[in-house]
Formats: structure tokens, C-alpha cells, sequence
């Protein structure tokens, strides 16, 4: 069933707190210029390799939108042919929103840095500025200095000094880092949430440690003079014993009975599953690869708390955490109750772990090689579907670039044959899907990809002005060199995240409910 919502009655829906599913279906770029606070970004370009994952409950009540073109309706169609039962589409999108005078949050992972912030509050979480640290660095005993956030990030650049611990890996793996007790430990992100989420967690577990965040992460130590350490290689996360996994499971149940965490048993899996509620693996990519629970996603701790939108769709979600001790199962749990998910661990969830494999998202779609491509009788028209930035910085010569939710613009102009370019063969399929609703062209993908086609020697363009920013919806251009040197960036990012709280109304302030340390303090 497909139907339509006034902007009026999607807010009384959310904020009655109902369990309902929300997506922006627009580009990245769009989608981060502003969106309703609770949105997941579904792309329409990667619509059905995605929604199953953010929205694993086929019979739920969604919601979509768009910029109020026709977006969300063909979204709408494709998540109905695939399954979903109860989908509606708010009229007029986003400008009708707007227009109600409700809020627009710009910026990604709205609602998990609005967490940080609204925790920073109430906690007072202890932090220190880039002076100090470095101060506290030249000591003869300076401080444990961590990075939170995940590998890719801490490869770009950090804090001279500093080892890359994901946030949630770090309360887990710290018997084995063996950290001085007599040391401070410092906390760092490239701004602020992930920092203050990092050190509160150990606080909340009762570390010895003296703990901080660094304000303003990397961010503030640029703006205060000094230099990052970029091109970084991260150690490897250290191994537990079985001695210190065990230990672990002690904590974890600290964990739970303080802060009145609800458990499941590993028996309890079926039924979640059955009723199509989140099975979400919290552990390092490498432990999840090597077996998982069948059916599960794997959600790395870290990225589950500080970009829970890109991984649960869905308000007031039932959440099943699943892990081997229960320490990054309940610190993720911890968190995303107090966003009003119904999140439990799921104790000895393992038990039920298996290999699994990954299928071919190409689907059907027919195969061309690079060396195949001058061969083609007949003309032939590529078309780019990587992103923009991409296709700026070089491309098949002759190659135009395009993107699903605008194929209609390039399809009156195509010949009978097209070979497509994508990093993700689902991207390339779904464009074909697309284009054979509007033409009778021949699609092919470009199996051997760019790389190869680069390696071969075969002609490649840039095109630093094409496309133009204007068209380029899936670039989020929002404050995006701020990690590169320009300053004025990166002070407007602070203050937008340090502005969050402020955006809120009554009832999206009421949706997060903390829990105080304090609260359940022990004893």
C-alpha cells in the first residue's frame, strides 16, 4: 500500500514517538544541506541495496521523502515491488516541511551528535584543550592518548602521539593495553562527539584512570597552531587472553545490572528474527567476518553509537546487540536506549556464529571488459556512475556522468549501446533497472572498472567544473575541506555541532532520554 502524509501529520506521528520508519530518499549532498532530524539518507540510487538493512521489517509503517519532484514516488514503487507493505510519501517533500515551519538539520548523524552534546551537559565530561595536552605530553609521564574513531578516519590524520582504540573497542580491549593507572587518558575525535562519547564511556565503567576529552579533537588542535600526523598506519587492535574475555563478561554484567540493561539469551534469536527486528553484530570487522550469526549486520560498535542513522531507519527500533563478552554489546545498548531505541544485549548470541558469504549484487547485468569496449560495433555511449568528485578527477574520455534519480535527463539522449561505469555492480544494475523503464537500450558493466582501463593505458579526462556543483547531489559540500587546512571550516563545523541542542523542539528534545551516571551509581 502506497499513500500520502501531510507534513503536519508525519510530526504528530513522530513525535508521538511511534515505531515508524523515515527515510530521505535524495542524494548525499542533498540530504546533508538539511533533512528532518530522524531521516535516514536511503538514496534512490541505492535504494534496494540498502533498505533491507536499514528497514529489515517488511510489514512496518514508513514514511519518505524527497525535494517534491517525484523522488519518493518512485522510490515508493520500487520498495513496494520488493516487498514493503504499508509505505506513504510526505507531500511536497522536504519544501512542504519547511514551508510547515518545522526543523531542518543540516550536517550527517544528526541525532547521534546531538547525544554527545546533550550528554557533555549533563555530565560535565571532563576535557582539555590542545595547550594543555600538549603540556601534559612533554611530562616525563604523558598521558595514554587515544584515537576513537574508526581506521579509515585515524589513516587520514590524527594527533601526533596518539593510537587509534575505536570508541566501544577501547572500554573492551583495555585490560590488554596495559595503561599505567597513574596516567591520564585522553580521548580524541576530529571534533567533538566521539571524543566526549569515548571518555564518558570509561568514566560510566569506572576506569581508574583519570579521564578527558579532548576539546574540539582535531579540529581544535588546527585551530590552535599545531600540526596533525597524517598518512597514519594504525597498530592492530591488541588480543585478549581468555583470562581477559572472561574478565570482561564481569564487567559487562557490572555493566548491565548498573545501568538496568535488558538481556535476551542466544535462544531468543529465532523470535527476533522471525518478527524482523535488528540482529546487529557489534565486533571489529575481523572478528565478524570470521563467523557471524546467520542473518546478523554487522554495526562496529563505534560506528552503531556515533552514526546510528546509517544503520537503524526505524524510531523507537528493536534492536538485538550481539557480541562474544557483553562489553560492546551494553556499551552500545547503554547508548542507544537514551535515543529511544529498544536496544538488548543478547548473551552467549555466538553460539548460533557461521560463515556466510556475499552475494553478486550485478544481478544479470551483462559484463564488458576495457579491451572489449574498442571492439563494439555501432556507437556507444558510457555513462559514469561513480561519484561526481570522481568523475571530476578522471573518467573514461567521452564518458558522461549520471545518476539515477536524473536518468531520465540522459536517456533521451543515449545510444542503442551503453556501457556503464560503477564501484558497485548493484549501482550499475539498479541504473540499468532504471533505464529500462524509460528506453530500450542495451546496458552493459564495465567489469574490469577503472583501474584497469587506467593500467591499460586507455584515454582518461578530468573535468575539475563538470559536473557543476549545482548537479552534483550526491557530494555533501557542507563544510567538507575543514579536515584540509581551512580553518573557517572548521570553526562554522563546531559551531553547527555545538548548535545542535538549540535546534531541537520540546518533543525532539523529549526523544532522548539520558541516563546520569549518578543515577545508578553502585552501592
Amino acid at each position: 500500500m502506497t499513500g500520502s502524509v501531510s507534513a503536519a501529520a508525519l510530526k504528530r506521528r513522530l513525535d508521538a514517538q511511534a515505531r515508524i520508519g523515515l527515510l530521505d530518499v535524495r542524494e548525499h549532498g542533498q540530504y546533508g544541506e538539511g533533512h528532518l532530524l530522524f531521516a535516514s539518507n536511503c538514496p534512490y540510487s541505492r535504494l534496494e541495496l540498502q533498505v533491507s538493512r536499514l528497514l529489515p521489517d517488511k510489514q512496518a509503517e514508513i514514511y519518505l521523502y524527497d525535494d517534491g519532484d517525484d523522488v519518493a514516488e518512485r522510490a515508493a514503487l520500487r520498495l513496494t515491488e520488493i516487498g514493503y507493505k504499508d509505505v506513504s510519501i510526505l507531500s511536497g517533500g522536504l519544501p512542504a516541511w519547511r514551508s510547515a515551519g518545522y526543523g531542518v538539520f543540516k550536517g550527517v548523524n544528526v541525532p547521534s551528535k546531538v547525544l554527545g552534546e546533550l550528554v557533555e551537559l549533563a555530565e560535565h565530561t571532563p576535557q582539555i584543550t590542545a595547550d594543555k595536552l600538549l603540556d601534559m605530553q612533554r611530562e616525563p609521564r604523558p598521558p595514554s592518548l587515544i584515537d576513537g574513531r574508526p581506521a579509515s578516519d585515524y589513516r587520514k590524520m590524527t594527533i601526533p602521539g596518539a593510537r587509534n582504540i575505536p570508541n566501544g573497542e577501547l572500554l573492551y580491549r583495555f585490560a590488554a593495553l596495559d595503561l599505567p593507572e597513574d596516567r591520564p587518558i585522553v580521548v580524541h575525535c576530529a571534533g567533538r562527539t566521539r571524543g566526549l562519547i569515548g571518555a564518558q564511556s570509561l568514566i560510566n565503567a569506572g576506569i581508574a584512570n583519570p579521564v578527558y576529552a579532548l576539546e574540539n579533537g582535531t579540529q581544535g588542535w588546527v585551530l590552535s597552531g599545531k600540526k596533525l600526523s597524517r598518512n597514519n598506519t594504525p597498530k592492530a587492535l591488541p588480543k585478549l587472553t581468555a583470562k581477559q574475555v572472561k574478565r570482561g563478561a564481569a564487567l559487562a554484567d557490572r555493566l548491565i545490572s548498573k545501568h538496568h540493561l535488558p538481556v535476551i539469551d542466544a535462544a531468543d534469536l529465532p523470535a527476533w528474527r522471525r518478527e524482523n527486528a535488528y540482529l546487529l553484530d557489534v565486533r571489529s570487522d575481523e572478528e565478524f567476518a570470521e563467523g557471524h550469526v546467520p542473518g546478523s549486520i554487522h554495526a562496529p560498535v563505534v560506528q552503531l553509537v556515533q552514526a546510528t542513522d546509517e544503520w537503524v531507519a526505524m524510531r523507537r527500533a528493536r534492536i538485538a546487540l550481539i557480541d562474544d563478552n557483553g562489553v560492546r554489546a551494553a556499551s552500545a545498548a547503554f547508548w542507544l536506549r537514551q535515543m529511544g531505541h529498544d536496544a538488548v544485549i543478547v548473551r552467549n548470541g555466538l553460539n548460533y556464529a557461521e560463515k556466510v558469504t556475499t552475494p553478486d549484487q550485478a544481478g544479470d547485468l551483462p559484463t564488458i571488459s576495457s579491451d572489449e569496449i574498442a571492439r563494439v560495433s555501432g556507437p556507444v555511449t558510457i555513462l559514469d556512475l561513480r561519484s561526481s568528485m570522481a568523475f571530476r578527477k578522471g573518467h573514461i574520455r567521452g564518458a558522461i556522468w549520471a545518476i539515477r534519480p536524473r536518468a531520465e535527463a540522459v536517456a533521451k539522449d543515449l545510444t542503442e549501446q551503453v556501457v556503464l561505469v560503477a564501484d558497485d555492480p548493484g549501482v550499475a544494475a539498479l541504473f540499468a533497472s532504471e533505464l529500462n523503464t524509460l528506453t530500450t537500450v542495451k546496458c552493459r558493466y564495465l567489469a574490469s572498472g577503472m583501474q584497469e582501463w587506467i593500467a591499460a593505458g586507455e584515454p582518461v579526462d578530468g573535468s575539475p567544473g563538470s559536473p557543476p556543483d549545482e548537479a552534483a547531489i550526491d557530494f555533501l559540500f557542507f563544510v567538507h575541506d575543514r579536515h584540509k587546512g581551512n580553518l573557517d571550516a572548521s570553526r562554522r563545523y563546531l559551531e553547527w555541532e555545538t548548535g545542535l541542542v538549540d535546534q531541537l523542539d520540546p518533543m525532539e528534545r523529549a526523544v532522548f532520554q539520558l541516563i546520569r551516571a549518578e543515577e545508578h551509581a553502585d552501592g
